[in-house]
């Protein structure tokens, strides 16, 4: 045995995530793995926090400029998306899907 096969374990330093995710069990499982989160709270929980007054979740500006270049991201997943055959996943072939993902990417960034 040379060495260990599969993919390497690496654990994360932070956690970027839209407001679909802010539930408290998602940030006790953050907490517990020391990995730090960046995920805004949807209105409702924070109207529900002022009236039970709860301590309110740090997103102060460097969370805000984290949360930035997230949206970058969501929007070249976007922009994928608008082909068909990249988002219904139609090519047979995990080498064809790559190619077509690889031919959008291109034509995106020019």
């Amino acid at each position: 045995m040379a060495g260990r096969t599969g993919r390497p374990r690496s654990r994360p330093d932070r956690l970027l995530a839209d407001k679909g995710y802010p539930s408290k069990a998602n940030r006790a499982w953050l907490r517990e793995h020391g990995i730090a989160a960046t995920i805004p709270e949807r209105e409702d929980q924070i109207t529900h926090r002022r009236k039970r007054s709860g301590r309110p979740i740090d997103f102060g500006r460097e969370q805000r400029e984290r949360y930035k270049g997230r949206n970058v991201v969501e929007r070249c997943f976007n922009k994928l998306k608008q082909w068909r055959g990249i988002a219904m996943r139609s090519d047979k072939t995990a080498r064809n899907y790559h190619s077509a993902l690889c031919l959008a990417a291109t034509l995106q960034w020019l």
